[in-house]
């Protein structure tokens, strides 16, 4: 791992937390349930791993643990494994019980988790069953303070500056084009960030380059604004102030980066009748209100469905390595713009494909991403 970004594991973990859970609606409340997909009847004895997935939610988000849930249906499909699925639902009282009486039924060979409320739970959990295998995603343990090194603990985490440079070349050819109705002489994308530190700072580096890379000046075309304050990451009124003020300088899009608070851009965009960007999960399927749903462009991804089939098969390989976390992105198909209905509505043919053409030069390491973690 590379000693400069360790530091930021656990801030890159709370704020992956804020940035996706704040963004989807959360459904009602639902006792822990257990969905199981058996293997195919011609799938090698010796491949049977047991892949046990625990939701501290459930599933039907249209977010991190549906894609959860869909990396585990590939590994039944495709590696012939048997997956169970344990949905916990949204009381958070039930989560840390829930874990331990997932981890202590002897009916899995890896127990998956995600979220950093489940990260801490995990790192309690994990040292007492040496023989098992735990994954996490988007969040994992202090490896350096988990009891024994967390030795049989892997973390995913998701290279956003490679989803943001994506995005910044969608939006950048998009607002060089002109064709977003009601967009006039607008140029200008705004970024509403949660607080002025480096993971924030990665996503905004990434879409920086990805504008330029699309002949638009980021210096001059892109605001940047920050939250802060007590509450940056869960005050939707301020991102709508700050969104509306982004709009008044001419800002066409704004990109929330920001947990809840960023959800205030949806509101504004729908208000003001311009457009706004998700990030983490596609907000357009989870924003339940009509009119704001219908401002967002589209969303940066993090393809957890893919995170987990990578890790799944590297260990079925021997090239897992555990104790520690792993950074992945476009190489492993981990990261992305959603193509949805709105996507398809405002963005043109002609662009999409130079959007496809980007990621396969970043998936190739043709283009090489900036950071803020130097």
């Amino acid at each position: 791992m590379n000693k400069k970004f360790a530091p930021w594991l656990g801030i890159i973990a709370a704020t992956s937390l804020l940035l996706s859970a704040c963004g989807a609606a959360t459904p009602a409340a639902a006792p822990a349930a257990e969905t199981k997909t058996e293997t195919k009847t011609d799938a090698p004895a010796a491949a049977k791993l047991r892949i046990k997935l625990v939701l501290n939610g459930t599933l039907g988000d249209k977010s991190f643990f549906d894609s959860a849930k869909r990396g585990l249906d590939m590994m039944a499909e495709e590696l012939g494994y048997e997956t169970k699925v344990v949905e916990m639902g949204y009381d958070r009282n039930k989560w840390e019980p829930g874990l331990e009486e997932a981890a202590a039924t002897d009916d899995y060979d890896v127990l998956v988790a995600g979220t950093f409320d489940m990260s801490g739970y995990v790192q309690a959990v994990a040292p007492k069953y040496p023989n098992k295998k735990f994954w996490t995603f988007d969040a994992g343990p202090d490896f350096e303070k988990c009891e024994g090194g967390c030795k049989n603990v892997y973390s995913i985490y998701f290279k956003q500056n490679e989803g943001s440079y994506l995005l910044g070349v969608a939006m950048g050819e998009l607002v060089k084009a002109k064709t977003l109705p009601g967009q006039g002489d607008r140029t200008k994308v705004g970024i509403i960030g949660g607080a002025d530190f480096p993971v924030i700072n990665d996503f905004i580096v990434g879409f920086k380059q990805g504008y330029q890379e699309a002949g638009m000046n980021p210096e001059t075309d892109v605001i940047v604004q920050y939250v802060g304050g007590d509450n940056p990451f869960s005050n939707p009124a301020k991102g709508k102030e700050i969104a509306k003020a982004m709009y008044a300088q001419g800002a066409v899009l704004v990109w929330g980066v920001a947990g809840s608070s960023g959800n205030g851009a949806f509101e504004a965009a729908a208000e003001d009748g311009l457009y706004a960007l998700g990030v983490d999960s596609d907000q357009y399927l989870t924003i339940p209100d009509a009119k704001q749903k219908a401002t967002i462009v589209t969303s940066m991804l993090k393809n957890v469905d893919a995170g987990l089939f990578r890790a799944a098969k590297m260990d079925a390989e021997g090239k897992l390595k555990y104790g520690a976390g792993e950074n992945v992105g476009a190489a492993d198909d981990a990261v992305g713009v959603a193509d949805n209905e709105n996507y398809q509505k405002f963005v043109s043919k002609d662009i999409q494909a130079k959007v496809a053409a980007a990621f396969e030069k970043v998936k190739s390491g043709a283009t090489k991403v900036d950071t803020a973690f130097k």
